[in-house]
């Protein structure tokens, strides 16, 4: 189960969005009902979707994996407006591997944003 509670008492603060990407890595079909990286969008779209209507502020993590788009269009070079998902799955035959691929790039992301967020702030 997601930890939500805060010490401070502000759900803003709370970062829980990298749990939760990790938990449905472990057990995808238990969060998504089959491995699929079009679920996992959905997913992740209602995940957002609820954040806004209930006013919550983006927190740190969100904010981060907000430029997750930008990276992948980056990354192989696509101009389009295709989305995130969509680009992954063009590398790939399947949504199975579309999925496992997902995570494997999501990690170079963070690795790469977290090095670059430590850089600007030293």
């Amino acid at each position: 189960m997601l930890d939500v509670t805060t010490t401070n008492g502000n759900k803003n603060s709370q970062e829980y969005l990298y749990d939760l990407l990790t938990r449905i890595k472990q057990r995808p079909g238990m969060y998504l009902g089959k491995v699929s990286i079009t679920r996992l969008k959905m997913l992740l779209m209602g995940y957002s979707m609820s954040r806004g209507e209930l006013g919550l502020q983006l927190t740190q993590q969100e904010k981060q994996f907000s430029q997750f788009q930008k990276w992948i269009q980056g990354k192989y070079q696509i101009n389009s407006a295709e989305g995130w998902e969509s680009i992954i799955l063009s590398q790939v035959e399947d949504e199975k591997l579309a999925f496992d691929l997902f995570f494997q790039l999501w990690e170079q992301f963070k690795n790469q944003v977290t090095s670059i967020d430590h850089v600007v702030k030293i």
